[in-house]
C-alpha cells in the first residue's frame, strides 16, 4: 500500500486505539432483564401465575468480526520494512496489542458504524488463521460495557470534637436484643399484674 493511500484512507471504526482495516460484521446486543416471581393465584393480568415487579438493563455488548492488515512497506517501489520503516503492525504485534488491551482491564471507547460505546472491555478474542489469512489478523472480538458507579467521600468531625460522641459513634453489632423475655406473652404479663394488685 502506498503512503498516500494510507494518509487519505478514512476509517470510522475504532477499538480503543486500534483501527481495524476491515470490519466484516457488527452484532449489537442490548438486553432488559425482567425479573419474575411466582404467585399462588394468578391475577387477572397474569394467567401464568408469575408477576414481574422489577426490570434492569444488562450491560451493552457488541461482537465485531475484524481484519487487521499486516504491516508492509511505506512505498510501493522500495521495501522500507527491511530498514525498520513499515506501515502498521504485523499480525503478531496486533494480536499482542489486543491481548494486552484485554489483560489491562482498563475501560476504553469503541466506535462502530451504528453507535459509540464508552467504558468497554474485551470479553473474548477469537482468532482464526487459514491459508487465506496467514499474513493478516482475522479475529472476532466480543466487547462488553462496564457499568460504572461514583462514590462520594464525606468528611465528618472527630468523636472527640462532638458534644456527645458516644451516642453518635458508629453502629456496632452487639447481638440480638429482645424487648420481652422469651415465651412470655402480653396476657401473662397482664394476668400477673392484676393478681399482684389484688393480692397485695
Amino acid at each position: 500500500m502506498d503512503i498516500l493511500s494510507a494518509i487519505f484512507r478514512q476509517q470510522s471504526r475504532r477499538i480503543g486505539l486500534l483501527i481495524p482495516s476491515v470490519v466484516e460484521s457488527e452484532k449489537h446486543s442490548d438486553t432488559l432483564e425482567i425479573t419474575e416471581h411466582p404467585v399462588e393465584k394468578p391475577t387477572t393480568t397474569s394467567a401464568s401465575g408469575f408477576v414481574a415487579d422489577h426490570a434492569y438493563k444488562r450491560p451493552s455488548e457488541v461482537t465485531m468480526e475484524c481484519g487487521f492488515a499486516g504491516g508492509g512497506s511505506l512505498l510501493d517501489f522500495v521495501d522500507t520494512s527491511s530498514i525498520g520503516l513499515k506501515l502498521g503492525l504485523s499480525p503478531q504485534e496486533t494480536y499482542q496489542e489486543l491481548l494486552d488491551l484485554q489483560a489491562s482491564r482498563v475501560p476504553f471507547d469503541v466506535v462502530t458504524g451504528k453507535r459509540t460505546y464508552i467504558n468497554m472491555l474485551v470479553r473474548a478474542i477469537e482468532v482464526m488463521t487459514d491459508k487465506t489469512s496467514e499474513n493478516v489478523l482475522k479475529c472476532t472480538l466480543t466487547l462488553r460495557e462496564v457499568i460504572m458507579t461514583q462514590t462520594q467521600t464525606v468528611s465528618v468531625a472527630d468523636k472527640s470534637e462532638m458534644q456527645d460522641g458516644v451516642s453518635t459513634s458508629a453502629v456496632q453489632n452487639s447481638g440480638n436484643k429482645s424487648l420481652t423475655p422469651p415465651n412470655e406473652s402480653l396476657l401473662n404479663k397482664l394476668g400477673s399484674g392484676i393478681t399482684s394488685s389484688f393480692g397485695g
